[in-house]
């Protein structure tokens, strides 16, 4: 088909409604729950009937974000049991992807989503939606390929009719392989080094430090401790400075700290490393009322700008060289190191009055050491099969290079980021979210935010939040909030 005549057979599309789409299964607190474990938001009020029933919601209620999960068919690949004269009708972006997949344009991906909420769902409700085609676009030549962006808007109500929310979604469904080049600088750069962590030298481990790197190994930072005085000390010594003893033992420190001073290496660049690189002088909590003691180590997902002197961090490890002789115990043997990135933010456990909030007031940095159970525990919870988000194989067919995170999940961790800040019984009203760079796996994501607005009276608040990756702002948006007056 021309693609003149493909785009006016897809734009005969827009306007059109599709039928009433009725979820399977209702909801509940069982899938409620999955849900909270793959975000891992503990929000009481939608996992501890106790408290929620004290709640301005007076029982349990589902998070704001999963609001367009709850009717989506399941596994394409298995059989709907619906009886044969009852075949499931078309809704109109359906439609339209397939008549894109059939001219070629195979790879997707998720941009916008806004979501708009009348109440939150309980354990019960039975969803149903009715599907608008608003756009879809003439083809566009985006940084992933040749494309077109298809948007729909879509009512939700309860099987009684009770109007519960809206969606506007849309998503860009493109040629592989037909992406932009990135433009040719005027004179060639020198290629980064390849940052496999594997290609950093291997440490040198003898009798004075094998006490140390044998807690690495096991995933615990062991602080080389007197026996004779009590005295702890970093990094290891042979003998006590303060009592002369050569009888040294440990101590495994929690590993949380701040910064007491940083600094950013941009050259000269070396294999193993990701530049700029942020190392840190850390000052780790004191351990049995002892002085603190500091340490260098890297500091992960955060850029350079992000830091600051006294940022809370905590500890988290890099096993980055594989045993070269099985059952090795010396630098011969696994290596892993000891890197921080910004501690989580403790969750609120009651809730900001509004007019305790300012606007450009900041939201504390948090960290995802994003993984591929991160990935794919958030599409099935979220009822997302689609493969690019849990099959790698598919995922590289369909231009891209790693499986990653869905929209939905996204959502979720940006919901949960703002009411963790917030408290249990902020209502979120409106999740608005634009998706720019993929969230891969092993490359961390740092979510920040500040207070956008603040209506005192009304309670009402806007959050400004973005999290990125090294490559780039992955979801840039808005969560609307009522707060207690």
């Amino acid at each position: 088909m021309a693609a003149d005549d493909l785009l006016t057979t897809l734009q005969s599309y827009v306007g059109k409604r599709g039928p009433v789409q009725v979820a399977r299964h209702p909801v509940t607190p069982t899938a409620i729950a999955d849900w909270c474990d793959a975000i891992g938001d503990i929000n009481p009020v939608y996992v501890d009937e106790e408290v929620a029933a004290k709640s301005r919601h007076g029982g349990l209620v589902a998070p704001p974000a999963t609001l367009d999960i709850w009717d989506r068919p399941g596994l394409p690949a298995q059989p709907r049991f619906r009886p044969p004269e009852k075949p499931p009708a078309e809704d109109p972006r359906s439609g339209v992807l397939r008549l894109l997949d059939e001219a070629g344009y195979v790879g997707v991906v998720a941009v916008n989503s806004e979501l708009e909420l009348v109440r939150y769902l309980r354990p019960g409700d039975l969803l149903q939606n009715v599907q608008v085609l608003e756009d879809v676009s003439p083809e566009k030549q985006t940084a992933l390929g040749v494309g077109h962006f298809v948007t729909t808007r879509q009512r939700y109500e309860t099987s009684e009719g009770e109007h519960v929310g809206d969606l506007l979604f849309r998503i860009l469904k493109f040629k592989p392989n037909t992406g932009t080049a990135p433009a040719t600088p005027a004179e060639p750069s020198r290629p980064a080094p390849d940052a496999n962590p594997a290609l950093r030298p291997r440490p040198g481990i003898n009798r004075d430090n094998q006490t140390l790197y044998d807690g690495y190994r096991a995933h615990e930072l062991r602080v080389p401790t007197c026996k004779g005085c009590g005295r702890q000390f970093f990094p290891p010594l042979p003998r006590c400075s303060a009592c002369g003893s050569f009888d040294i033992g440990y101590t495994v420190s929690a590993g949380r700290g701040t910064v007491y001073s940083h600094t950013v290496v941009h050259y000269p660049q070396a294999p193993g490393f990701r530049y700029p690189l942020v190392v840190a002088l850390v000052e780790l909590e004191p351990i049995d009322g002892q002085p603190p003691l500091r340490m260098v180590a890297d500091l992960v997902g955060v850029t350079p700008a992000q830091v600051h002197v006294g940022m809370p961090v905590q500890l988290e490890w890099l096993d980055s060289h594989p045993a070269l002789v099985e059952g090795a115990t010396d630098s011969r043997g696994p290596i892993s190191i000891p890197q921080f990135r910004p501690a989580t933010p403790a969750r609120r456990a009651d809730t900001v009055p509004a007019g305790d909030v300012e606007a450009g007031a900041a939201l504390p940095l948090w960290t995802l050491p994003v993984s591929p159970t991160h990935i794919v525990a958030g599409a099935v919870a979220t009822r997302d099969f689609q493969d690019v988000h849990h099959d790698r194989d598919l995922a590289h067919r369909k231009g891209s290079k790693d499986i990653f995170l869905n929209i939905n999940t996204s959502l979720g961790y940006m919901q949960r980021y703002v009411t963790d800040w917030a408290g249990p019984e902020a209502l979120v009203t409106a999740l608005r979210v634009r998706l720019g760079a993929p969230a891969y796996p092993y490359l961390p994501l740092t979510f920040s935010g500040a207070v956008q607005s603040v209506d005192a009276e009304s309670g009402r608040v806007v959050v400004g939040v973005q999290a990125s990756n090294e490559l780039g702002p992955h979801i840039t948006g808005t969560v609307e909030l009522e707060l207690p007056q």
